[in-house]
């Protein structure tokens, strides 16, 4: 009898290939010791650090005259005025 051979997945490959689908991943590289600064001020402000950096991408976007209304039809959620 031929064993049926089962795909099994963790609940951790499911994140991860969902993660994959879902989002967009960039590497940051800052000095020794700035991530530490960055999230403590987005602590301060009841925000992840992701969430901070999003927003101050969008703030400069806007500041520098550029077109967020991409940005704002993916995240709704999260569009600001």
């Amino acid at each position: 009898m031929d064993a049926v051979k089962r795909k099994t997945t963790t609940s951790t490959d499911v994140k991860r290939r969902y993660n994959e689908k879902a989002y967009d991943r960039v590497s940051l590289t800052l000095y020794k010791g700035g991530k530490d600064i960055f999230s403590e001020h987005a602590k301060k402000h009841g925000e992840s650090l992701n969430s901070f950096i999003q927003r101050a991408m969008r703030q400069t976007m806007v500041q520098d005259g550029g077109d967020v209304a991409a940005w704002d039809a993916l995240a709704p959620d999260r569009a600001e005025d």
